[in-house]
């Protein structure tokens, strides 16, 4: 789904539909205050967002998960398994299982930690809690990181986090369908613990978080292992929440943006796609370059063809997530 263009700006259309957004607000609200949130004997770091599509979930989850096995903890991932097939809950094996049935987010955290996915959240955890092996004598499970879940009340979570994209901000700030928001300002940053601001904050938000709720501001990066395309000549396209992220960190690369494509979010590449692509590509005298994500949903044979550029979250002021991390109960 691509988020419509009113969402982004005060409209007409918008104001139409705020009614309509007020009742899912308040559903979400009433869904929220009768839920009896389990706790599922581990603590539950949840990273979310209060727009719907790409704030970043993933890559900070990813983040939390590298900044937390530095400090001696064992990480699980929580995901929901957006675009694939299985409800779950189980153990995403990145050998046997593919995008169409788990989806590509979990895939992608699969690799860095032992990852369930589970549409129901607190079957997955408890899943986690009775199967994970621990990572070592004496070792548990560790920490739950649930990618997405910001809105789910079926889990106590130990800590909370907030991702908003600093360009996209929160669109017009109206709830969905008026606009781009699961639920207002107002209730998220209620239950928040800290907000994620990522890239330059262009809409102003950390001045709106209130007094006393931690910011940790982070930006994009290339990996360090990512190919140098620098200078380069490309033809970036993706699938994801904001491509327009993507290609903005391929610019601040140094790279040349001869073309770019827009996919929806999940979307299945068919291989006349690709191979449309990457001839477009070849006619430009450019390189297609694509995601992680995009990555794993690409047709095996074609793969080869397209260059990735793998992303990762660096954090402006790395202490400040560690004293948040701190209050973590224990997890040994």
């Amino acid at each position: 789904m691509r988020a419509p263009d009113f969402w982004s700006e005060p409209g007409a259309l918008a104001r139409v539909l705020a009614p309509f957004g007020a009742a899912v607000d308040l559903a979400g609200g009433l869904r929220r205050a009768l839920a009896r949130p389990v706790a599922c004997g581990l603590p539950v770091v949840c990273v979310g967002n209060l727009v719907a599509g790409g704030a970043g979930k993933t890559p900070v989850a990813r983040a939390l998960a590298r900044r937390l096995a530095a400090n001696g903890t064992p990480v699980r991932f929580l995901t929901r398994g957006y675009g694939g097939r299985a409800a779950g809950p189980l153990r995403v094996d990145p050998a046997r299982h593919g995008a169409l049935e788990v989806g590509d987010e979990a895939l992608l955290l699969a690799a860095d930690a032992p990852t369930w996915l589970a549409r129901d959240r607190a079957a997955g955890a408890r899943a986690i809690a009775r199967d994970a092996p621990g990572d070592g004598p004496g070792q548990g499970p560790g920490v739950i990181v649930m990618d997405d879940g910001f809105q789910n009340p079926s889990i106590e979570k130990d800590l909370a986090l907030l991702v908003i994209d600093g360009a996209y901000g929160l669109g017009n700030e109206k709830v969905m369908p008026a606009g781009p928001l699961r639920e207002t300002l107002a209730r998220g940053l209620a239950r928040a613990d800290a907000v994620v601001i990522l890239g330059e904050d262009r809409k102003d938000i950390a001045r709106r978080m209130g007094v006393g709720l931690p910011i940790l501001e982070a930006d994009l990066v290339p990996s360090p292992d990512a190919p140098d395309l620098a200078g380069r000549k490309v033809l970036a396209f993706a699938g994801i929440g904001r491509p327009e992220k993507f290609f903005a960190t391929l610019e601040n690369a140094g790279v040349e943006l001869a073309e770019t494509r827009s996919f929806p979010d999940h979307h299945p590449y068919r291989p006349a796609e690709i191979e449309a692509l990457v001839e477009r590509a070849r006619a430009l005298g450019a390189l297609p370059v694509t995601t992680e994500k995009d990555r794993v949903r690409l047709p095996a044979d074609l793969a080869k063809h397209v260059e990735v550029l793998p992303v990762e979250v660096a954090w402006r002021d790395p202490k400040a997530l560690d004293r948040l991390l701190a209050r973590l109960p224990s997890h040994g």
